[in-house]
Parts: structure tokens; C-alpha cells; sequence
């Protein structure tokens, strides 16, 4: 990322960061997030879900049009970062104002539809930080060139399209050479590893990869290779 880039940033960060969102927050999920990724970004109202689990965030990042004065009152202000413009979630407000070398968003799905579907598209949208996003049952991350994950065979791999592209992915019970998938025609969902290693070649942005959520750590390591301070 260049340096103009980087000014631009909120949080700028050398270790992972953890990013936490409203939504529904799977038990646990935030302490593994937090024990891979140790830096608190708290979108919006979130930072109360943190300070409720005795976490107080780095960054909140939001329109703040649900974070209580409360909540407010306990962090301290600089680190309050009020963003107002309305035509982006807070999703997109926080990821866009994270520099670091991997993101892991937690709490930002199984509650409203809309706004599920509503990270999907930012995640695809936002390729300059690696991130991953990560549910009850899975995670979700956006393959936007080529990619090699370390897995268990049997696990399952789905590839789902949020533009159309062309993958080719080896590894995988159903192999695909060269396939055009589009949100509209052919997905690759429900596709199973065979092999140690799968590896995933799009031929431009809009890929997800969705795995079982217990392949966090794969998933890391094809996104965010090398060492993490």
C-alpha cells in the first residue's frame, strides 16, 4: 500500500486486527479472534459488546448513530472516529480505515439479511486488506487472484461469485479448469477438498471462498502468508 494510502488511514497497524461488528457474535468467537488478531477495532455500536466482555477497542469507527453516550463516556475520545457520510455501512467505513496485514470480522453476521449480503459485497469491494469474515458455521474470504489453502480432505469448499469470472481451482472432488461461474449462471457451491492442498485461481475479483469455520487458521495462511508480529 503506498504511503498516500497509508495517511489515509485510521488504525494502522503492523499486527493483526480484529474487527468487530453488531451483529449476531458466535460464543467465542471474539477471544479466537482477538488470541490471531490482538488489535480491538469496534464498528460503531459494537465497541459496547466489547466493553461488556472487558475489552476496551483501539478504534470505533461509525456514523455513531448506535453507540450509546454511555459507551461513549468510557473510550477515550481520540479514539472515537465519527465518519457521517450514509451511502456505506459501518462494515465498509471501518475495513476501508484499517491498514494492517490481515482484518478478521466477527459479529457481523446472522442477524439482519441485508446486512449480511451488505459485508459480501464490501469484502469483494475492498481488496487492499486481507480479511476474513467469520460466522457461527463459517468463515468467508474474498479470493481476488490466486490463492492455496492448507486442508483437511473431506472439508467442504464453496465457491460463490459475486461478479462474473472464470476459476480455476485444483484439489477439489469436482475440479474446475477454466469454469465461468456468475452470480446469475454457475456457482461451486458444495465442493469437498481431496487433496492437502487446494488451491483456487480466479481470473479477476469477486470471488468467496466459504469454509467450515474450524479451517480459520488455513484460511489465514493462504491470505496473509509469513510471519504476524
Amino acid at each position: 500500500m503506498d504511503s498516500a494510502a497509508m495517511s489515509r488511514k485510521i488504525v494502522q497497524s503492523n499486527r493483526p486486527v480484529t474487527l468487530l461488528g453488531g451483529g449476531a457474535l458466535p460464543e467465542g468467537a471474539l477471544e479466537r479472534a482477538l488470541a490471531r488478531a490482538p488489535v480491538l477495532v469496534a464498528a460503531d455500536g459494537a465497541a459496547e459488546t466489547a466493553l461488556r466482555a472487558g475489552h476496551m477497542p483501539q478504534a470505533v469507527i461509525g456514523d455513531m448513530d448506535s453507540l450509546s453516550a454511555a459507551a461513549r463516556a468510557k473510550i477515550p475520545q481520540e479514539r472515537l472516529h465519527h465518519l457521517g457520510e450514509q451511502d456505506s455501512t459501518d462494515f465498509d467505513k471501518a475495513l476501508r480505515s484499517i491498514a494492517a496485514p490481515l482484518v478478521l470480522a466477527v459479529g457481523f453476521t446472522g442477524a439482519r439479511l441485508d446486512h449480511e449480503l451488505a459485508v459480501y459485497s464490501t469484502l469483494a469491494r475492498r481488496g487492499e486488506t486481507p480479511c476474513i469474515v467469520i460466522g457461527s458455521h463459517d468463515i468467508c474470504l474474498h479470493a481476488a487472484g490466486p490463492i492455496a489453502l492448507d486442508l483437511v480432505p473431506g472439508a467442504r469448499v464453496s465457491l460463490f461469485p459475486l461478479a462474473p469470472l472464470r476459476v480455476t481451482a485444483s484439489g477439489l472432488r469436482w475440479p474446475l479448469e477454466n469454469l465461468e461461474l456468475a452470480p446469475l449462471g454457475r456457482i461451486g457451491t458444495s465442493n469437498e477438498a481431496v487433496r492437502s492442498q487446494v488451491t483456487i485461481a480466479p481470473t479477476g475479483p469477486g470471488l468467496l471462498v466459504i469454509l467450515p469455520a474450524d479451517h480459520l487458521d488455513a484460511a489465514i495462511s493462504a491470505v496473509a502468508p509469513g510471519p504476524r508480529v
